[in-house]
């Protein structure tokens, strides 16, 4: 009987360390769902050459100084924004950054690939523009936070934003060492203390993806007066763009 149990009791760690292994060899399958084609034509595809791939962005050129570059979500085709953000920054020239592996980029997706990425284009683009206003929605306000913490930009809008995509991933898998395994850990917490651009927040109301209390819990990471949230009723997730409110409250940032 002893021995039985034994065996039981081996099979049982065997087993939840093959789970561990597949959850950290997979985890940026669980992370990241990449579009393969861009679904709307953007006036002009430019290349940005990076390190290790070639990066497709989307863009609306438009002369003067301001522009907004767009970080959208992780299964989204950001070409399908440009729509919104046409009527939202009519006078801005736009620019929306297709990650790696997304829509006609090269290279497979990082949280270090992604930021850097990010980085690259908007140094770029202040080349050109010297009032950028950056938005982020859901994984692209990791992003977005990480961007605004080391450059200086106009204003930032996070749509449907986190604290921490690692303290979501704890919640979602109890059972395992995440803090252990996650690689690409989105910690927004770590850099909202270091923005200093007027920062504005946009919570569905209903958000079935982000809990309510890591979105507001962001908003306390950043320094008194610089952060403020709207929450758009009767929305969630995925339809918060759907919303009549929703255009209107991206204006705040032209």
């Amino acid at each position: 009987m002893q021995k039985t149990l034994s065996l039981f009791l081996f099979a049982g760690v065997v087993a939840y360390l093959a789970a561990c292994l597949a959850l950290f060899l997979f985890q940026r399958a669980l992370i990241y769902f990449p579009p393969y084609k861009a679904a709307y034509p953007a006036p002009r595809i430019s290349t940005l050459a990076v390190s290790g791939a070639e990066i497709k962005v989307s863009e609306r050129p438009l002369q003067g100084t301001k522009a907004a570059l767009y970080l959208g979500g992780n299964a989204e085709d950001v070409s399908a924004s440009l729509p919104i953000l046409e009527a939202a920054f009519p006078d801005h020239a736009l620019y929306l950054l297709h990650y790696r592996g997304y829509a006609g980029s090269s290279g497979k997706p990082t949280e270090q690939a992604l930021v850097s990425d990010a980085l690259v284009l908007l140094d770029r683009i202040a080349a050109e523009h010297s009032e950028i206003v950056v938005v982020g929605r859901s994984l692209g306000t990791g992003v977005a936070v990480h961007v605004a913490s080391v450059r200086d930009v106009r204003k930032l809008v996070l749509v449907t934003p986190f604290d921490s995509l690692q303290e979501l991933a704890v919640r979602q898998f109890p059972f395992f060492p995440v803090r252990w395994l996650l690689r690409d850990k989105y910690e927004s917490w770590r850099y909202a203390p270091r923005v200093k651009a007027p920062t504005l927040i946009l919570a569905a109301q209903h958000d079935e993806v982000i809990p309510a209390w890591s979105t507001s819990l962001l908003l306390s990471r950043f320094s008194e007066g610089v952060a403020s949230m709207k929450v758009i009723s009767g929305t969630g997730h995925n339809s918060i763009s759907e919303s009549a409110s929703y255009i209107p409250m991206l204006q705040w940032a032209r």
